[in-house]
C-alpha cells in the first residue's frame, strides 16, 4: 500500500474543513502548515454572530445576479485562507504553505481550477505566506509561489479568483 504524498494528505485535511463552509456558492478550506505543523484552519462563513448563506437560505449575490469572481463587498462571507490567516500568528505565517481545497455545496464534488480572489491574495501576501497549494483532483494538485502574485500583480490587469 503506497503512502499519501504529503501535499495530498494537506489537501485532505483542507478539504474536510472546507465540510464546515456555509456557502451557498462554493465551500473552501484552508488550512496553513509550517515546518510539518498545522497552523490554522479556515473555512467560508460569515463573522461570528452574524448569520451564515446557508442559515438565511439564500446568497445575496446570487439573488442579484452576479457572476462568481465580482463584488465581493456584497459577499456576507469571510473567505477560507483569510479565516485561516485571522487564526494564525503572523510570525508562524512567515514562510509557511496554505492549502485550499474548495467543493460544491451540493454535492460535495471537487471544484479544480480555483484560485484565491484578488483580496485574498494580497491577504497572502501581507501575511507572508510563500507557497499555495490549490487542489484541483483526488490526487492532482497546482503549487503556486506567492512570489509570482507579487512580480505578476493581477490587480494592474483585471484579471479576478474563485
Amino acid at each position: 500500500m503506497e503512502r499519501v504524498s504529503k501535499e495530498n494528505y494537506y489537501l485532505d485535511i483542507a478539504q474536510t474543513v472546507a465540510e464546515r463552509a456555509t456557502c451557498l456558492r462554493r465551500k473552501f478550506g484552508a488550512i496553513i502548515v509550517k515546518n510539518d505543523v498545522i497552523v490554522a484552519t479556515g473555512y467560508n462563513g460569515a463573522p461570528r454572530g452574524r448569520k451564515n448563506c446557508s442559515d438565511l437560505k439564500f446568497c445575496q449575490r446570487e439573488k442579484m445576479g452576479i457572476p462568481r469572481g465580482e463584488r465581493y463587498e456584497l459577499c456576507r462571507s469571510i473567505h477560507a485562507e483569510q479565516n485561516a490567516i485571522i487564526a494564525a500568528p503572523r510570525e508562524q505565517m512567515i514562510g509557511a504553505t496554505l492549502y485550499m481545497a474548495c467543493v460544491t455545496p451540493e454535492k460535495g464534488e471537487l471544484v479544480a481550477g480555483c484560485n484565491s480572489c484578488m483580496m485574498c491574495k494580497r491577504t497572502i501576501i501581507n501575511a507572508g505566506i510563500e507557497t499555495v497549494v490549490v487542489r484541483d483532483t483526488k490526487t492532482e494538485y497546482r503549487v503556486i509561489q506567492v512570489s509570482d502574485w507579487i512580480e505578476n500583480d493581477d490587480s494592474l490587469s483585471g484579471e479576478f479568483g474563485y
